[in-house]
């Protein structure tokens, strides 16, 4: 099991930036895939990005491909996302989440989830 925390959410207007953070407790870190997910009002929650756990492997929803970009720091137990060019539709929750599967859109496949951190994208 490990524990994760979000954080780096909030407002921004369109065309801007923020980096969502989240940071894992445990020792294993480093042997997850993480991926962040996200949730918007009245929607089914949807795959955002995936890392493998060595970073040698990104993968990206084609809505945010070339807009967001996901890395991580196993020294710091972190993982992040960029978030440029932002879009009214990509307000939402975001969510982390950590799974010792390869790589997968499912949110089912993940064992472990944070809270999550809101993002609002103003028009």
């Amino acid at each position: 099991q490990v524990q994760l925390v979000e954080s780096g959410g909030g407002l921004v207007q369109a065309g801007g930036s923020l980096r969502l953070s989240c940071a894992a407790s445990g020792r294993t870190f480093s042997t997850y895939t993480m991926g962040w997910f996200r949730q918007a009002p009245g929607k089914e929650r949807e795959f955002v990005a995936a890392i493998s756990w060595s970073g040698g492997n990104r993968y990206y929803a084609g809505s945010v491909k070339g807009r967001f970009t996901i890395s991580r720091d196993n020294a710091k137990n972190t993982v992040y996302l960029q978030m440029n060019s932002l879009k009214p539709e990509d307000t939402a929750v975001y969510y982390c989440a950590a799974t010792y599967r390869d790589y997968s859109q499912s949110a089912n496949e993940y064992d472990n989830w944070g809270r999550g951190t809101q993002v609002t994208v103003s028009s």
